[in-house]
């Protein structure tokens, strides 16, 4: 088994919301399993602070970095002939935030089709995960956890934000046609209970590594 697992290599990506433990749950699978893990670039973010304070000024510099990183990281992973595991993927840029941006009138409507067409240029050079795990989690769980890691610029986050993004999610989620496994964490502390661990494992393992996979 270890053997087969090793020959063939995995590309995972874990997705959610704000404070949903998609870095955290990256890092302890990376771990278990020995993948090689990509994070999503934040505290080095040049944009993050200014958008928080001014979403409509910065709404469009902010996706464009998250998009041009994010596309950078693909192609450096799938041209590693390893296995990883990704914090957030590229879909989420576009289908989540970007969406959510125009649609709460912070994107312009110019900003918005010029920044989809590059996604979708961008897109057809890259390949979907063979699994996408997607920590749903509802607002007041986020809120918790946002609160916990103590990050000053998503102080300024307001709940309506964060159940527009939660809509989105599920939108979104719904419509994904690859392989996807869907973790509700609400009750879950997969970081601080190996026993909740367990569960999150067992449920990859069986998708990744199951007999008839």
């Amino acid at each position: 088994m270890e053997n087969e697992r090793t020959r063939d290599h995995k590309y995972i990506a874990v997705a959610g919301n704000i404070g949903a433990g998609k870095s955290s749950l990256t890092t302890l699978l990376a771990d278990n399993f020995n993948w090689e893990a990509f994070y999503e670039s934040v505290d080095d973010n040049p944009y993050l602070s200014d958008f928080y304070e001014d979403m409509r000024r910065w709404s469009f510099n902010l996706q464009i970095y998250f998009l041009s990183s994010r596309f950078r990281h693909q192609k450096q992973m799938l041209g590693s002939g390893k296995s990883l595991i990704q914090d957030r993927t590229i879909y989420e840029d576009v289908e989540i935030f970007a969406k959510n941006l125009h649609d709460m009138n912070l994107m312009s409507d110019r900003d918005f089709e010029n920044y989809s067409a590059l996604f979708h240029e961008m897109n057809s050079y890259l390949r979907p995960p063979d699994l996408l795990i997607y920590l749903r989690a509802q607002v007041p769980t986020l809120v918790q956890q946002i609160q916990q890691r103590g990050r000053n610029y998503e102080n300024t986050i307001r709940i309506d934000y964060l159940e527009r993004l939660n809509k989105l999610y599920e939108d979104w989620i719904d419509r994904y046609e690859h392989e996807k496994l869907i973790i509700d964490t609400d009750n879950l502390d997969f970081v601080n209970n190996k026993e909740d661990f367990g569960k999150v494992l067992e449920l990859v393992e069986q998708r990744l590594f199951g007999l008839f996979n």
